[in-house]
C-alpha cells in the first residue's frame, strides 16, 4: 500500500470470478476504464451523468489496487471482470467515442472521503435489474436530467463528505511487500507499516499485544505482535514478516478497517506517511548516509566490485559511484542513489555477509540488527562490556548492568554517549553508535586515551 494513491500505468484484470481458471490480460489504466464505461453505460446518456460514472468507476478500480485486495490474498491479478463482485470488462471491444474522450479527461481523477485519503470503494449498480446501497448508474440519469452536475450526483449517492482529488501522478505501481523480510532488528518504515497495522489489527484479535510506539524498529514487542498474529491465522510461527505474513496482515487489516466496503474507517494520512527519510541523493547529509556508507563499506570488503564510499555522512560523488557499482552488481536499476529498493537490498547483502563469517566476526563489525529495549544476547552483553569499559574514562555515562539483556539502564547509558559524540539520541544501537562503542571501546583498551598532563599532540602557541 502506497503512502499516497497514484493512478498506475496498467492493471491487471483476471477475465472471469477469482478462483475460475481464466485468463488473465494486464492493459493500460486509461484503456481499461475506456473498456468499463462503454461496456456498463450508454453513450447517448447525459455527459454529466456519463462523468459520476466514470468517476465511480475510477475510484472503485483504484480501491482495489490501493489496497491491493486480491493480490493480499495471493492472487496474481488487480481486479476481474466478474459483474458480481467488480466490474464489466469485455477485451477487446470497441470504445464509444465520446466515453473515450472524457476517459481521457478525467482519469487521473477520483473520489474520497474527506479527510481519507484510499479512493472509495464506490459501489454502484444499474439501478433497474440490481440495486444496491451505493450509485444508481440509472438513477444518475434522472438527476442529470434535472440539471445536477456530476459532484452533486455522486454527493446524492455518496454522502456530502466527499472530495473529488484531482490530478493524481501516474506511475508504475510496485506491489507493496519490500522484497526483505522484516525481522528482530529491522527498522523503517516498513516495520512502522507492520505496526500500525498490527496495533488496529489487535483491536478486533485482543490476544495481539499492542506494540507501545509504532517507531519503526523492530524490537521484541513487535516480534511477539508477530508471532500472535501468525498463530492466530495459522502461519509459520517464526516472528518474520515475510511475503506470507506481510500479505495477511495488509488482507485483515483492509478487512478490519473496511477498506473495501462502501462505509469505510479510513485511512488517514497519519497511518501511512514515512517516517524515515526517502531517497538518499547527491548532496543529503546526516546520520542515515553514514549507515548507508557503512554498509557499503563492509560489502565492498567482502565484495571487491562494489566500491568502498568515505565514511563521512556526508553523501558525496564517492559515495554516489559506490551506490551505482552496488546496484550494477546485484542486478537494480543504476541511479547512485538509494531509494527503498537499494536500502533493502544493501542491508539484506549486509547481513548476509555478516551470517557468513558470524564465528570470527570481529567486534568492531556491526552485527546487522539493531539493538533496542527488550534485545538479548551476546550482542547486548557486548554493548555493555563496551559502555562499562567508556564509563571509566567518560564519567558522564553511567555502567550498565552486564546482563545481557538491554533493560532501560542499558538504554539510558547508550543515550548519554550518543549525546557525548553527537549521534541522534535514539537509545538505539544501530551501525554508527556501535562503531563508536567499539572505537572507543578499544582505543581505552589499547591505552590511547590521554592521561592527566599528557602532551595532547597539538601545538600551543
Amino acid at each position: 500500500m502506497a503512502e499516497l494513491p497514484v493512478i498506475p500505468e496498467s492493471i491487471t484484470v483476471h477475465l472471469g470470478a477469482p478462483d475460475a481458471a481464466a485468463q488473465n490480460v494486464t492493459v493500460n489504466f486509461v484503456d481499461y476504464i475506456k473498456n468499463v464505461a462503454s461496456s456498463e453505460i450508454y453513450p447517448t446518456w447525459p455527459e454529466n451523468a456519463l462523468r459520476a460514472n466514470i468517476y465511480a468507476q475510477i475510484s472503485f478500480a483504484l480501491n482495489r489496487i490501493y489496497t491491493e485486495f486480491y493480490r493480499s490474498r495471493g492472487y496474481d491479478f488487480d481486479i476481474t471482470n466478474s459483474t458480481s463482485i467488480d466490474q464489466s470488462f469485455v477485451y477487446g471491444r470497441d470504445i464509444f467515442d465520446n466515453i473515450s474522450e472524457i476517459v481521457d479527461e478525467i482519469f487521473n481523477d477520483y473520489i474520497a472521503r474527506q479527510g481519507f485519503i484510499e479512493p472509495l470503494y464506490a459501489l454502484y449498480c444499474d439501478g433497474v435489474r440490481t440495486t444496491c446501497p451505493g450509485l444508481s448508474q440509472w438513477g444518475t440519469v434522472d438527476l442529470a436530467e434535472q440539471g445536477y452536475i456530476p459532484y452533486d450526483i455522486l454527493r446524492y449517492y455518496y454522502g456530502d463528505n466527499i472530495n473529488i482529488i484531482q490530478d493524481a501522478p501516474v506511475e508504475n505501481i510496485a506491489a507493496s511487500y519490500p522484497g526483505v523480510s522484516l525481522r528482530l532488528g529491522s527498522a523503517g518504515n516498513d516495520v512502522r507499516t507492520v505496526q500500525t497495522r498490527l496495533n488496529r489489527i489487535s483491536a478486533n484479535y485482543p490476544a495481539i499485544p499492542k506494540i507501545s510506539a509504532a517507531d519503526g524498529i523492530f524490537g521484541t514487542e513487535t516480534e511477539n505482535a508477530v508471532l500472535e498474529f501468525q498463530r492466530i491465522f495459522g502461519l509459520t510461527a517464526d516472528g518474520i514478516v515475510g511475503k506470507a505474513t506481510w500479505y495477511r496482515i495488509q488482507s485483515i487489516y483492509n478487512a478490519v478497517k473496511k477498506l473495501n466496503e462502501l462505509e469505510s474507517e479510513g485511512l488517514t494520512l497519519s497511518e501511512v506517511e514515512k517516517q524515515f527519510p526517502g531517497t538518499l541523493a547527491l548532496g543529503s547529509t546526516g546520520i542515515e548516509v553514514s549507515v548507508v556508507q557503512y554498509f557499503l563499506a563492509v560489502v565492498a570488503y567482502f565484495n571487491p566490485r562494489v566500491e568502498a564510499p568515505p565514511f563521512s555522512g556526508v553523501f558525496d560523488a564517492a559515495t554516489q559511484a559506490s551506490i551505482a557499482s552496488f546496484q550494477r552488481e546485484y542486478g537494480l536499476a543504476e541511479t547512485g542513489e538509494a531509494d527503498e529498493e537499494t536500502w533493502n537490498r544493501l542491508a539484506s547483502v549486509y547481513r548476509g555477509n555478516i551470517a557468513s563469517v558470524e564465528a570470527g566476526i570481529s567486534a568492531e563489525l556491526f552485527p546487522g540488527a539493531l539493538i533496542t529495549l527488550g534485545s538479548e544476547g551476546e550482542d547486548v552483553s557486548r554493548v555493555q562490556e563496551f559502555l562499562a569499559a567508556i564509563a571509566a574514562v567518560y564519567t558522564e555515562v553511567p555502567v550498565p548492568p552486564q546482563s545481557g539483556v538491554y533493560d532501560t539502564a542499558t538504554q539510558n547509558a547508550v543515550r548519554i554517549f550518543q549525546g557525548l559524540f553527537a549521534v541522534p539520541q535514539s537509545g538505539v544501537v544501530g551501525p554508527v553508535t556501535w562503531l563508536l562503542l567499539a572505537e572507543k571501546y578499544n582505543e581505552i583498551e589499547n591505552g590511547k586515551t590521554r592521561s592527566d598532563f599528557q602532551y595532547p599532540g597539538d601545538v600551543i602557541s
